[in-house]
Order: structure tokens, then C-alpha cells, then sequence
């Protein structure tokens, strides 16, 4: 079983695993804010520095190392792009997610996942999985639930794995869910028949949903 779970009792430990945190852990969107905008500033940086010397040794514009100072911004708009679509997403609440927390269980679970299909994205702010359910929290009440539930299970069933999906917009009720599927994680977990996946012998149902869902996070 794959769980992802960040441990933060003081804020100090709360900033350090914001700057650590990788896709599926609470504090990934603000990790991965920074991140981004860190490596923007270096990829602007360095053609700026070549734009400068070329400018201070040949006292003008037109020289190669300005050529060289336009051609080194290409990686920087690319970057650009992937910094709009990080700063879309909604991190989770800090008092949201530890109400979350307590209730995770044995259950496999994951936050900040930010689902995209070529007609509609989503943010996914919690999800977890036992057996072939899955169940979500995706309060954007622009969100399609619908949509992305039918989403999750189309790319499941391309992938060889059958699963349910029940996405919803109320943190208590998504409490509520956690705690039935904890409740009931035994026969979750044993009322299905799947055929294991050679390509990852040493992952269950579970974990394979669970790799495919982060898969599909930006």
C-alpha cells in the first residue's frame, strides 16, 4: 500500500516539508510555486548576464552575444508557462488538511492533485483510495464532478485497472467517506479480482490506482 502523509507539528517543520514536498503531498503547490519561480529567475537571469556582457564589451546591442541572449530565453517562456499553471491551482488549507489527516487511517491517500483532460482541469485537493474505490474532495464550484469522476475511470480502465469514483464538494461528508471506507477497509480490499500488473510486481490494485491518479496530476 502506498500512503502519502506529511507529519508537521510546528510551523518551522511546516516550511521545511512546504520546500520538500513532491506531488501527492500536502504542501506540493506552494513547494512547487516556489520551485518554479526559482527556476524562472535563473533561466532569465543567465541570458540577462549575457545580454549585459555582450552590451559592457561591444558597447551595443548588435553583437552575437545578444543573438546568444535571445536564443537562451526559449527555455524561460517555456517555463513561464508551467509557472500560470501552478499558480491556478488552490493549495489546500492548513485547517482543512489537518481535519483530514486524522481521519486518513490505513487508507492510501493524497492531496493538491491537479487533474487535467484535454476539455476540462480540476484541482483535486484530497483523494484516497482502498481497494478499487476511490473517493475525492474537488470543492472549485466550477468543477464538473461528473466529468472528472468519468475522467478517473476512463484512464483507470485504459490502464487495466477497474475502480469507482465518487468525488465531493463537502469536507464533512468527505470525512464521513474516509472513515466508512476505514471502517470497511477489509472487505474493500477483498471484494475484487484483478489481474496483477508485470510491469510493477510489487504494487496491489491499490497502488497501481494510486501511481496512475498521480500520473495524471500536473
Amino acid at each position: 500500500m502506498i500512503q502519502f502523509r506529511a507529519a508537521s507539528k510546528t510551523r518551522t517543520t511546516q516550511e521545511r516539508h512546504f520546500m520538500k514536498a513532491t506531488k501527492g503531498n500536502f504542501g506540493y503547490v506552494r513547494a512547487e510555486r516556489r520551485r518554479r519561480l526559482l527556476l524562472l529567475a535563473g533561466l532569465i537571469a543567465l541570458p540577462a548576464a549575457i545580454f549585459i556582457a555582450g552590451l559592457l564589451i561591444n558597447h551595443t546591442t548588435q553583437n552575437l552575444l545578444t543573438v546568444l541572449a535571445v536564443i537562451s530565453l526559449l527555455p524561460a517562456c517555456r517555463v513561464i508557462v508551467s509557472v500560470i499553471m501552478i499558480f491556478r491551482c488552490r493549495p489546500l488549507e492548513n485547517e482543512v488538511y489537518e481535519r483530514i489527516k486524522s481521519h486518513e487511517g490505513s487508507l492510501s491517500t493524497a492531496y493538491e492533485l491537479y487533474l487535467t483532460a484535454y476539455e476540462k482541469s480540476a484541482m483535486l485537493e484530497a483523494c484516497a483510495v482502498c481497494g478499487n474505490t476511490v473517493v475525492g474532495l474537488m470543492r472549485d464550484p466550477k468543477a464538473d464532478l461528473r466529468y472528472e469522476e468519468n475522467h478517473i475511470m476512463k484512464i483507470m480502465r485504459a490502464n487495466g485497472y477497474k475502480c469507482t469514483v465518487n468525488l465531493l464538494t463537502d469536507v464533512n461528508k468527505y470525512i464521513e467517506r474516509l472513515d466508512s471506507m476505514n471502517a470497511h477497509a477489509d472487505s474493500l480490499r477483498a471484494d475484487f479480482h484483478y489481474a496483477p500488473d508485470d510491469r510493477y510486481p510489487d504494487l496491489e490494485v491499490e497502488g497501481l490506482i494510486f501511481n496512475t491518479l498521480l500520473a495524471i496530476a500536473l
